[in-house]
């Protein structure tokens, strides 16, 4: 018998009193979110909500998204995050694909109207029978018009529930993929799945109850943020300082103010603290409280590791995984020498090997292969999809459609996406490579490369590059320093000098945009 809500529950019993969650002013205690679950639990049964019903959540890293989350939970039902930017449309494929029963949705700003657009899509679905705006002040009116809002929806509902016994290999969560070949899949991460990968998280971190302070910039929607620092922050009775909306500039502020013990970011949020460590911010105070720093989502380069561990004397520790393996699948191990560069090793109980397309392993130290993972992480299938779950997943082993190499020792390092390589002249180029080598440039900040048609050549390498703040560099002299450090066919023969680059909620850098 298992249910993810225990993660909450056992720390609201042992430290009711603890900040749970802490958002600028605003202060809850872990008995607090507790019962706004409890609440929300009451809510779902009331309205008809049965376990293993799939219930949808809209909302940036505010209190309601925890609370809400754990809510489904608690009431033995499936969650299902939606991204916060998705449109009407996006909405509607997301709640028909997933069965959706109920739906609860943030208001949104002007800028980013996400209540009208969930409202637009909840309404092309016929299936879903309750729809609620979550409003920054619950006693705020819906701003849609004969929408509940949850704060009326929860008015008179009892702050005690016992949450509904489920087990393990019931699904506890559908995280959909980012849907860049074909349409998004819904994976099925069961309460196991998470459960497992949470220690395994807190055994990497050393995490001692109710001795972090999490700093939450990574989307909780996402699997990223919501299992290294949700589930695993809230299991140790941490504190989570949430940010709705990343900006450098003001993180670092609040990590000033703050005693910010562990932060995690993909290296897009790594680039700009960095670039945010300006003269007027203490940065030994930050570094001195700082215990832990983690790396996930796309490949750290080099450069930045090198960079944070001389300004906040901290080794930032990259991670692996996906949405389908919980997500971690490896990592690099604290209590081993640092390999810049590596994702590290697999983590206790997952296993991970190379592959060839046709699923034949890799053996020799150095050759690169698609990544295979298998272990307690790996999801259950995508939901309702059971020729791409056998199409992904053989013997247990999940094909990742990620590349890699492996060391002597075991490490693994990460070449690129199976679909980023690019083909020139029948020469197999890396993005992530040229990349690395470009950052190295004293007037390169950030840089991102993709492959273009070519006509004799099939694809030609085009970097996208992001000067350092008053450098002055022009594409020509990129492409003439490039040819003088790269091989012939590796090094871009077209430089385009941007002043930013777009990038997904989660701070990945789209290059299907780029493209």
């Amino acid at each position: 018998m298992l249910n993810l809500s225990l993660l909450l529950e056992d720390s609201a019993r042992a430290h009711p009193d603890r900040d749970a969650l802490v958002l600028g002013p605003h202060r809850l205690t872990y008995r607090q979110v507790d019962a706004a679950a409890n609440q929300v639990a009451n809510l779902l049964v009331s309205r008809g909500v049965r376990p293993g019903d799939k219930v949808a959540l809209s909302c940036p890293n505010l209190p309601s998204f925890p609370i809400v989350y754990y809510g489904i939970l608690k009431a033995g039902a499936v969650v299902v995050p939606l991204n916060v930017l998705l449109k009407a449309r996006e909405i509607a494929y997301h709640l028909d694909d997933a069965d959706v029963s109920a739906y609860f949705c943030f208001e949104g700003t002007p800028e980013l109207p996400m209540a009208a657009e969930g409202h637009a899509g909840y309404r092309e679905v016929k299936e879903v029978e309750h729809f609620f705006v979550i409003t920054a002040d619950p006693k705020a009116p819906s701003p849609i018009a004969g929408t509940e809002t949850l704060g009326q929806a929860l008015a008179g509902m009892s702050p005690a529930f016992e949450s509904v016994v489920r087990e393990p290999t019931d699904t506890a969560v559908i995280l959909y993929t980012s849907g860049t070949t074909g349409r998004p899949k819904g994976a099925e991460l069961s309460h196991a799945n998470t459960m497992m990968n949470v220690m395994a998280c807190n055994r990497l971190f050393r995490s001692e109850p109710a001795g972090d302070s999490h700093l939450v910039c990574l989307p909780l929607f996402h699997t990223f943020g919501a299992t290294v620092q949700m589930h695993a922050g809230f299991s140790m009775a941490a504190t989570l300082h949430l940010v709705p909306r990343f900006a450098a500039r003001d993180v670092v502020e609040l990590m000033d103010r703050e005693d910010i013990t562990f932060f995690a970011g993909v290296p897009t949020m790594w680039w700009g603290l960095l670039d945010a460590l300006t003269d007027d911010i203490d940065v030994h105070r930050i570094a001195a409280n700082l215990r832990i720093g983690i790396s996930g989502g796309a490949a750290l380069p080099v450069e930045i590791i090198s960079r944070v561990k001389e300004r906040l004397g901290v080794t930032v520790l990259e991670g692996y995984g996906l949405s389908e393996t919980s997500p971690v699948a490896t990592f690099s191990d604290p209590r081993r020498a640092s390999r810049p560069g590596s994702i590290g090793v697999p983590i206790w109980g997952v296993e991970l090997k190379l592959i060839q397309p046709d699923w034949t392993e890799i053996t020799e130290p150095g050759e690169v292969g698609e990544i295979a993972v298998r272990g307690h992480n790996v999801m259950k299938g995508y939901y309702n999809r059971p020729e791409a779950t056998a199409e992904a997943i053989r013997d247990g082993w999940f094909r990742t459609g990620d590349l890699a190499r492996r060391d002597e020792d075991g490490f693994y390092y990460i070449v690129d996406r199976a679909k980023d390589l690019i083909i020139r002249g029948g020469f197999n180029v890396y993005p992530r490579e040229i990349e690395e080598v470009l950052l190295t440039h004293p007037a390169v900040s950030l840089a991102a490369v993709i492959g273009v048609p070519h006509d004799s050549h099939g694809e030609e390498i085009k970097a996208f590059v992001i000067p350092e703040k008053g450098a002055a560099v022009t594409a020509e002299e990129l492409v003439a320093w490039g040819k003088e450090q790269m091989a012939a066919y590796k090094y871009p023969r077209i430089v385009e000098i941007v002043p930013s680059l777009p990038m997904t909620g989660t701070g990945k850098i789209l290059k299907r945009e780029l493209a």
